[in-house]
């Protein structure tokens, strides 16, 4: 029985130590560029929005000769599980976003409690549609997709400008 037990082979205490180490130090490297990797596709969701926040005006200038907001374009997003809180002009589309909700705004639905963000958030654009009397508008789309202080903001208007740089950017590249 002695020599049955001296023929069995194993892992020591040592290499196990040496397998762990190894495993912790691919995790610190992997966790923070997955991480990343989630907050830019959370941020191809507002771009992907606002383009179509961008087509649905569009089409809705052809028709009216002017542009208007969520409601009157009929644009709202399906589901309740988007990170961002959108603005568009207000009623009539000459003026700034006055933030009612399913109006001139659709609030962040995720995660539950999320903060909605305002007009005076530092990531919206100076004007968030068009000031009166002028053809144009901007509608954004602002969040902390990270649990940070910093605000992702995107924007659009009329020209189909501000998509491809957030203002401020949540994400450190």
């Amino acid at each position: 029985m002695l020599k049955q037990v001296k023929s069995q082979k194993g892992f020591t205490l040592i290499e196990l130590m040496i397998v762990v180490a190894i495993i912790g130090i691919l995790a610190a490297i992997a966790i923070p560029n997955f991480l990343r990797y989630q907050a830019k596709s959370r941020q191809s969701e507002a771009k992907t929005n606002l383009g179509a926040i961008f087509v649905a005006e569009t089409a809705y200038l052809s028709e009216n000769s002017r542009y208007g907001s969520f409601s009157e374009i009929g644009y709202a997003l399906a589901g309740t599980t988007n990170r961002y809180t959108y603005r568009s002009p207000a009623i009539l589309g000459n003026a700034a976003s006055g933030n009612n909700v399913g109006v001139d705004q659709i609030p962040c639905g995720a995660p539950v409690g999320c903060t909605v963000q305002t007009d005076a958030s530092p990531a919206v654009p100076s004007a968030a549609s068009s000031t009166a009397g002028s053809v144009g508008f901007t509608a954004s789309a602002v969040a902390s997709i990270d649990n940070d202080p910093t605000i992702d903001g995107w924007s659009v208007n009329d020209i189909k400008g501000g998509l491809t740089q957030a203002v401020p950017d949540d994400v450190i590249s």
